[in-house]
């Protein structure tokens, strides 16, 4: 249900061999002007071009054959690579070029933009076959790589978490709305946090609130609580190991002024991509026949939890926004359609229609 692509930055420069026998070169013009102003015309002219020569003949057996050759064979090393796993990647991936350049600066330990912009200099390493065959045989990137872009975020994942994604920002989009002519949120509640991404996203905006995110499963609560506190919000964020199934799962939790939740949505017998039906979590997907289980379970108790003034945001899946919409009217809220990018409703927001 959660990610983000980042633009990329194309840039070169002069070749810095090039410029090395620019300078060779008018140091020894330099030279043999020198000697002809002395005197010794032949003798220092002939010396100053043989010199001139030799250096060029040298600077070409070191530089050229070492160096630029090296680097313009390195690149086209590289560049092929890119582009056989590119064509691989075209029967398992909708964004076959972008899979392959993430795992090739990932196996070479740099950023995507920095392995483009080096490529001449790099080899490529014995392990971007491995993680080829990974992503051929449909794991997806964001498991292969360990973590994952959201928002402004660098998030850890694990197969006991959902992989962040861009859509999801459109809750976080649509909470800035929200308070741009209000007092910011002084308390945010994240429901099913997995790897923490909406809550941390949240907090990162919204900087003075106090966080207190839930999950089901305690491993997706170990990967949300290392995130927080990597990024440093690990005294912002509280993180509970709790079920809305549970009895009286949200009696000690109080009011929160900001409420978030990615929940499963998915139906049941969902015609899902191998990538995520066979390696994320089907108890962070599914939800029953209609995929409406868990707003049933949940929409009906923000009454407990949602502040007079404050907004609940859940993302649903496409369609699902009559449906949802409809629940959150009967149980008294004013909702709202958001779109992501793709101008698809991705999420419903609930106020308190005095609010």
């Amino acid at each position: 249900h959660f990610g983000g692509a980042h633009s990329l930055n194309r840039g070169g420069g002069a070749d810095r061999h090039e410029s090395r026998r620019t300078d060779f070169a008018a140091q020894h013009l330099d030279a043999a002007g020198a000697g002809f102003s002395v005197g010794r015309v032949d003798f220092e002219i002939e010396s100053g071009l043989h010199a001139l020569r030799h250096s060029w003949a040298n600077l070409f057996a070191l530089s050229g054959a070492h160096g630029v050759h090296k680097a313009r064979s390195l690149s086209i090393s590289v560049s092929q690579q890119l582009v056989t796993a590119t064509q691989k990647l075209g029967a398992v991936s909708e964004t076959p070029r972008l899979d392959a350049e993430l795992l090739m600066a990932h196996a070479l330990g740099i950023s995507r933009n920095d392995m483009l912009l080096r490529a001449r200099d790099l080899d490529v390493p014995a392990s971007f076959a491995v993680f080829l065959e990974r992503r051929l045989a449909h794991e997806p990137v964001a498991y292969i790589r360990g973590y994952q872009e959201f928002w402004d975020l660098t998030l850890a994942v694990t197969l006991d978490t959902l992989i962040p994604r861009g859509d999801s920002e459109t809750l976080i989009e649509a909470a800035i709305a929200y308070f741009s002519d209000k007092l910011p949120p002084t308390r945010i509640l994240d429901l099913g946090t997995g790897s923490g991404a909406l809550l941390l996203a949240a907090l990162s905006v919204f900087q003075t609130a106090e966080g207190v995110a839930i999950d089901a499963s305690e491993r997706a609560l170990a990967v949300a609580k290392g995130n927080s506190e990597r990024l440093g919000f690990g005294e912002m964020a509280n993180f509970l190991h709790r079920s809305w199934r549970d009895d009286e799962w949200a009696a000690d939790l109080g009011r929160f002024d900001l409420i978030l939740c990615n929940p499963p949505y998915v139906e049941l017998d969902a015609d899902l991509a191998p990538q995520v039906r066979d390696h994320e979590p089907a108890s962070a997907l599914f939800a029953g026949v209609d995929g409406m289980e868990e707003y049933n379970i949940l929409i009906p108790q923000l009454s407990e939890l949602l502040s007079p003034a404050g907004i609940a945001i859940f993302e649903i899946g496409k369609g699902q926004d009559v449906a949802v919409m409809r629940l959150a009217r009967q149980n008294g809220y004013a909702a709202e359609p958001h779109r992501d990018l793709a101008e698809i409703v991705r999420a419903i927001s609930m106020v308190n229609p005095a609010s």
